[in-house]
């Protein structure tokens, strides 16, 4: 046959050959077969030029199709072998991550599990989620007004020197530093609440904070805290102690108590520190307790009028009450762990314990 006289076999050889490849070099090796310069298309493209005019416009576009179909039959078939090829490498190189090798460190029984600290702060919230509060967060690096001008500690007041504070240098014109307590959430859930008229708030906040301590049995500089807050009509002191009490038998047993002492916070006005009976000694006396009976648990008082000015809630007719503590402390008291620091060394002896 001349080179134009059978296009369509042309095509059906193409058709045959690109389906038999099945590799990217075989598929390669067709392209240049069926469709290259020395191929059967190419070649029957040359002897257009010796055609006459009529012809030659015809069989062009014969041509043109022939090798269209032939160009998409290689694309898919591309596509195709691409597609078996990624799929054959990827099941090659497939990882099973529950595999149980005998003598590897980890295995079924050796699972990991939530740290100490996220369990009790777990079991935290669902404590006050049952007594009808919700739980709030806010962010780990807070401008110096949130943390504490807003609280109604201004600059130079003495009440700065009871958090010893982690200062940052972000090139922001306003002072940024590492929370020192997790009460810049209440600021911000108040300013909310009065820009969207959702008052009253019951809310709890948990997070992590930051001071420049001495690790010791009862402090760490990295360390976790929850605050509470209530904001709504006829708020007073009783309801404070009162709901400082049901958290403490709710959470800890029915044989632990809490106390309320006088004390001061800038931002609560009258202030008081709370404890709770020595989980460890039962209140007999022992070094994680000083000796007392009692452990300081963290501070509570009625929400200071100066603190509300400071986000635009009217003090004359709402009235509240806060309160924070340590997580890691109620770790220590409910588990009855002697030194705080044995949560940070990572020891899995200990970690597995819980």
């Amino acid at each position: 046959m001349t080179a134009m006289s059978d296009i369509a076999g042309l095509v059906a050889d193409a058709r045959s050959a690109i389906e038999a490849a099945d590799t990217t070099e075989a598929i390669r090796h067709v392209a240049a077969t069926v469709s290259g310069k020395k191929s059967p298309l190419s070649e029957a493209s040359r002897a257009l030029g010796s055609m006459d005019p009529e012809s030659k416009k015809e069989l062009g576009r014969q041509l043109h199709e022939a090798r269209t179909t032939v160009e998409e039959l290689l694309e898919s078939k591309r596509t195709e072998i691409r597609f078996t090829e990624l799929s054959a490498e990827m099941a090659a190189s497939r990882l099973d991550l529950t595999e149980y090798v005998p003598g590897s460190v980890a295995g079924p029984d050796q699972r990991g599990h939530l740290h100490l600290v996220s369990q009790t702060r777990d079991a935290l919230e669902d404590v006050f989620i049952g007594m009808g509060f919700d739980v709030a967060e806010g962010p780990e690096i807070e401008t110096d007004w949130f943390n504490f001008g807003a609280l109604n500690i201004p600059p130079a007041h003495p009440a700065r020197g009871m958090w010893d504070t982690f200062y940052l240098d972000l090139g922001e014109p306003e002072t940024t530093l590492l929370r020192t307590h997790t009460s810049p959430v209440q600021i911000h859930l108040m300013e909310r609440a009065v820009l969207e008229g959702t008052l009253p708030i019951h809310s709890v906040m948990p997070g992590r904070c930051y001071r420049r301590d001495t690790p010791d049995a009862r402090h760490l500089a990295v360390f976790h805290q929850i605050e509470g807050l209530v904001v709504d009509r006829g708020i007073t002191f009783a309801d404070l102690a009162g709901t400082i009490e049901t958290f403490t038998s709710a959470y800890f047993g029915p044989d632990i108590h809490s106390r309320l002492r006088p004390a001061y916070f800038p931002f609560t006005e009258p202030s008081a520190e709370f404890e709770v009976t020595c989980a460890i000694c039962k209140g007999e006396g022992c070094r994680t307790c000083s000796q007392t009976g009692w452990i300081e648990l963290g501070g509570c008082g009625m929400v200071d009028p100066a603190v509300f000015a400071s986000v635009g809630i009217d003090s004359d007719e709402w009235t509240g009450f806060a309160f924070g503590f340590g997580i890691d402390r109620c770790a220590q008291m409910r588990h009855q762990i002697a030194d705080m620091r044995a949560l940070i060394e990572n020891d899995i002896r200990f970690l597995r314990q819980f």
